[in-house]
């Protein structure tokens, strides 16, 4: 039995699956609370399916990219129940996932996702003589960059905003396809590929596994750094202190 858990986006979800066949899921939309709704909703799975943790056999985890904090919280509760219950852990990339479910067509497959900054995320994959592969790694682009490299027809997916689909479709005209993936074949997505690479006995150390962040997190730089505030600004923020207590 295999655990998986995707907080890359907004949208997230548990999954049970058997040897790479989704049993159960529970899928919900939330407004960047993966800290808060990750546990309750995996108990629930586990409740509803009338099974205990050490039921479980491997954790399958996305790994990005996506939320910073979503994955942050997905990928630091895959390590600890796998290294609780001393089973594999297994990374899949988020946008592979959303990708798989036209594996079917044979056409070349781009996901992509929002990625801020008027730019977004995205990758190259396509099913070929049966092998499923990577045609391009994950990277950060623009959808005016975007319509140079694309050569034939190709089918986008994901959870695509309406303005990059309407830009998409006016930089691409007929040689794109737009496919709204939803979220259920994702988390199905999930379990196939992460039972695949633990098929070939592949796995990720959980002390090394780390989200896969396409740009570092924005982080505000303190406007003082009290170690080396000049007298007149320690005096000046002492003065501020005692009047406002």
């Amino acid at each position: 039995m295999e655990l998986a858990i995707d907080t890359s986006s907004g949208i997230t979800s548990v999954a049970l699956s058997h040897k790479g066949e989704l049993l159960a899921s529970v899928t919900w939309q939330t407004a960047q609370n993966h800290t808060k709704e990750l546990l309750p909703n995996l108990i629930c799975l586990l409740q509803q399916a009338k099974l205990q943790l050490d039921f479980i056999d491997a954790i399958i985890v996305a790994k990005g990219p996506g939320s910073f904090n979503g994955l942050r919280v997905g990928i630091s509760t895959a390590k600890g129940l796998a290294f609780a219950l001393n089973i594999p852990l297994l990374g899949v990339n988020t946008l592979e996932s959303e990708a798989y479910p036209f594996a079917f067509t044979g056409m070349p497959v781009r996901p992509i996702y929002k990625a801020g900054r008027e730019e977004i995320a995205t990758a190259l994959y396509r099913q070929k003589d049966n092998e499923w592969k990577c045609l391009e790694q994950e990277n950060l682009t623009t959808v005016n960059a975007l319509r140079h490299r694309i050569k034939q027809k190709t089918i986008f997916c994901g959870s695509i905003p309406p303005e990059i689909v309407d830009e998409i479709q006016q930089k691409l005209g007929k040689q794109a396809i737009i496919s709204q993936i939803n979220s259920l074949s994702r988390a199905n997505s999930l379990v196939i590929l992460g039972w695949r690479k633990l098929n070939k006995g592949e796995q990720d150390d959980p002390v090394t596994l780390q989200p896969l962040y396409l740009r570092p997190p924005h982080i505000t730089k303190p406007r003082y750094k009290s170690p080396f505030l000049s007298p007149q600004v320690r005096t000046k923020s002492t003065k501020k202190w005692k009047y406002q207590n």
